[in-house]
């Protein structure tokens, strides 16, 4: 992560096209780092989840350049590089496994980030009709001991189609359904890096079946 750490950190500071293209040669090298890294992760989380398969880096990897092309004052790059390994890739929108190297600010990811309202109702619904499960899946020590439930903004009420009085409720009024841990950063440089990510992904994995089960249930 050496390569991948120094570009961003300097990239941050120096978040302009000018300096870019001075850097380009540094840009590759740090992604190629990046992809291969993440050719490694799919093979591995494939192992522990099936529905990873027959993907590379290059369908997970998002690109560096931030769309400009409506915002003012934003900068032309993003100061991080991040990768979603899911079913089909990053633009699926199927719930999946997300790495994100930033200086001061990596993380990894599971579960689905703000899905369209009829992805979320079907999400909800498979909650509401198995909530035994889906507590289970939050209640295990392994889940709990690296993530707080489920993270992300709620609803201040119950969604309509579900009844008020629900025992699980709360867990229905959530807009995204993601579980976070942040890498500290003496982490990113040890030789167990890797071992550490595919624990945590590891952890996620019954989460992300059970939203794709919802997903995909209405498709069969």
């Amino acid at each position: 992560m050496k390569l991948i750490s120094s570009f961003l950190e300097e990239l941050k500071n120096n978040n302009n096209r000018e300096w870019f293209q001075q850097n380009k040669f540094r840009y590759d090298e740090a992604k190629a780092e990046f992809e291969a890294f993440t050719n490694i992760l799919i093979v591995d989380i494939s192992k522990f989840d099936n529905e990873i398969k027959n993907i590379s880096s290059k369908d997970c990897l998002f690109r560096i350049y931030n769309d400009i092309r409506f915002a003012k004052n934003k900068p032309p790059y993003k100061s991080n590089f991040g990768a979603h390994i899911s079913k089909n890739g990053k633009n699926s929108g199927n719930s999946g496994y997300y790495l994100h190297i930033e200086p001061d600010n990596c993380f990894l990811a599971g579960g689905i980030y703000m899905p369209m309202p009829d992805k979320l109702k079907l999400i909800r619904q498979e909650i509401y009709y198995n909530i035994e499960e889906f507590n289970s899946i939050l209640s295990e020590n392994k889940f709990k001991k690296y993530f707080n439930e489920i993270d992300g903004e709620k609803l201040k009420r119950v969604p309509k189609d579900f009844p008020a009085d629900f025992a699980g409720s709360e867990l229905l009024k959530y807009k995204s359904y993601t579980a976070l841990y942040s890498i500290p950063n003496k982490k990113i440089f040890s030789a167990d890096l890797k071992d550490t990510i595919l624990e945590i992904f590891e952890t996620m994995a019954p989460l992300n079946h059970f939203i794709n089960r919802a997903l995909y249930s209405s498709i069969e």
